[in-house]
This record gives structure tokens, C-alpha cells and sequence, in this order.
């Protein structure tokens, strides 16, 4: 299981300097709740809601979404191994949440902060 960082799917719809390899999108695919809103946002904040619109829907219908548990709130508000900035530590907060539940999950993400938190807290990444 691949849980799918924002910075990994705006790569994708945008095809920014870096994008993920297609064969992600053929993996099981987990993510926040969270990242809808990040998503959407940012698609709003560049004016790419009407023309990117249908394709992020086609990508975002692929992936597993994990609601915000209050266990998931819980470990945000703890301490990090690095700094982390809010968002990501509800990102890691829900990593961590699936693997204590046995689910074996890597990180796919381009977001350098949060990759080093993860590595530090015993998250493997996938490779991109």
C-alpha cells in the first residue's frame, strides 16, 4: 500500500518538473481526507479547477481516502523527530495510523521536510 502525498498527485495532474512513475496509479493507493482539500485548493489558487477539473477527479476516484481519526489528531499534536509543518504532521499522523493497524504502507512523496520526518520515525519510502 502507497500512501499518496499532495506533493505527488499536484505532480501528476500538473506535470511539474517532476512526475510520479505511471505505474503508481496500477498500486494500491491510500490517502488523507486531507489531501482532497489541499488538491482542490490548489487547483483554485491557479485558476485549474474548470480545465484540470476532470482529469483530478479521475485521479483523486483511484485512491483509498482515510478520514481524520481522533487518534490521527492525537499523534499531530505530539512532537515530531524534525520539524514538520501542520499538514504534513496530519499526513505522518495517518501513516503511522495505517501501519499500527498492520497495514504495511510506504510514503510517496517530493516533499523534502516530510520525507525526513518519516524516514526518522521508521517510515519507508517509495521510490520515485
Amino acid at each position: 500500500m502507497i500512501y499518496l502525498d499532495t506533493s505527488v498527485a499536484l505532480a501528476h495532474l500538473l506535470a511539474e518538473d517532476r512526475r510520479p512513475p505511471s505505474a503508481i496509479w496500477n498500486e494500491e493507493l491510500v490517502t488523507s481526507r486531507l489531501l482532497e482539500y489541499e488538491f482542490w485548493n490548489r487547483l483554485h489558487g491557479r485558476d485549474l479547477a474548470r480545465s484540470h477539473g476532470d482529469m483530478a477527479r479521475q485521479m483523486l476516484a483511484r485512491v483509498a481516502w482515510l478520514e481524520l481519526h481522533p487518534k490521527v489528531l492525537a499523534r499531530a499534536l505530539m512532537p515530531f523527530p524534525t520539524p514538520v509543518r501542520t499538514l504534513d504532521a496530519l499526513h505522518l499522523a495517518s501513516v503511522g495510523f495505517l501501519r499500527e493497524h498492520g497495514n504495511a504502507v510506504t510514503l510517496a512523496t517530493y516533499d523534502e521536510r516530510m520525507a525526513r520526518a518519516a524516514e526518522a520515525m521508521g517510515i519507508p519510502l517509495h521510490s520515485l
